[in-house]
């Protein structure tokens, strides 16, 4: 058993800590320990007491989690477990678990099981009666909805979409008509790619790319869809990425107003290496209007200049 500080006790009933509790006979627990996504300053006390209390961590790559124990001096003995050797690992581990031994499972960043490994051997630890314990801490898809500027009060977290095209665009569809901010994980060689498929999805709607949240070089891209294609050309995107999308229009409510169709199809022009027959076109798509009626639009702006 892991004692807790007794500065850390309540006397109130019902508050005491997970790891004050000597209901579970000779069996351990697994801690589900939350880790920094990127600035080693976001772990919580609670996290590193774990950590270094544990018999021993299992995480998904000992080289990049032993950097974050030498920096808080934490000696406890760790373990492999990916999504490569799951399949055995975890029963070996519920096993150790078993036997009375306190594991901490951690990934390379964030809560682990969220778009990473942990969800067999969690699982498997439930049904054999052994107790999983959270241990909060940083979650790059949670502090980019802080700083985004969208709606969070109902949102979709999809993490990472299929790297295959066809596959990802289903995905969208199913989405479409969702008035949730959608959440996504995607992999910068990718990016663009899927900032394409989500304009002729779900349209030009607003959306936020949160790049290397808490790392030195964080940044985050507002803006409509085709605003961050056209800022993305010739660039190298780096890093890790969250996308955030505004939901589409609920019944009822204003429509935001869109940008002028002009400026999108220029960028969809230069972007596509198109002409614009055809960027008019996929303009029309993207806004979920008729080529008629995107064509009318397009007069209408260049009457308004001249």
């Amino acid at each position: 058993m892991i004692p807790m500080p007794k500065t850390s006790v309540s006397t109130k009933p019902g508050l005491m800590d997970p790891l004050e509790d000597s209901t579970n006979g000779s069996k351990g627990k697994l801690f589900v320990v939350g880790t920094p996504i990127g600035n080693l300053e976001d772990i919580t006390l609670r996290a590193i007491r774990v950590l270094k209390e544990a018999d021993l961590i299992a995480c998904e790559d000992t080289r990049r989690t032993q950097q974050l124990l030498n920096h808080y001096q934490i000696h406890t003995p760790t373990l492999s477990y990916h999504e490569h050797n799951e399949m055995t690992r975890a029963p070996e581990l519920v096993i150790k678990l078993a036997e009375g031994n306190n594991i901490a499972l951690v990934s390379d960043a964030g809560m682990p099981v969220v778009s990473d490994p942990g969800f067999r051997l969690v699982h498997l630890a439930v049904r054999h009666a052994i107790p999983v314990v959270p241990v909060p801490g940083a979650s790059a898809f949670v502090a980019a909805l802080a700083a985004s500027g969208l709606p969070v009060d109902k949102f979709r977290f999809l993490g990472f979409l299929p790297s295959k095209k066809a596959a990802r665009r289903r995905v969208l569809e199913e989405n479409k008509s969702s008035t949730k901010t959608l959440v996504f994980y995607e992999a910068p060689h990718r990016i663009l790619e899927m900032l394409r498929d989500v304009r002729d999805i779900l349209g030009e709607r607003d959306v936020v790319l949160a790049r290397e949240v808490t790392k030195v070089h964080e940044e985050f891209w507002r803006g409509t869809v085709s605003s961050l294609l056209e800022r993305a050309k010739g660039k190298t995107i780096k890093g890790e990425i969250t996308l955030l999308v505004g939901g589409a229009t609920a019944a009822g409510e204003t429509k935001p107003a869109e940008s002028p169709i002009q400026s999108e199809i220029q960028a969809l022009m230069a972007e596509r290496g198109v002409d614009e027959r055809a960027a008019l076109k996929a303009a029309a798509k993207a806004r979920g209007i008729s080529r008629s009626q995107a064509y009318r639009l397009l007069q209408s702006e260049k009457a308004k200049q001249s």
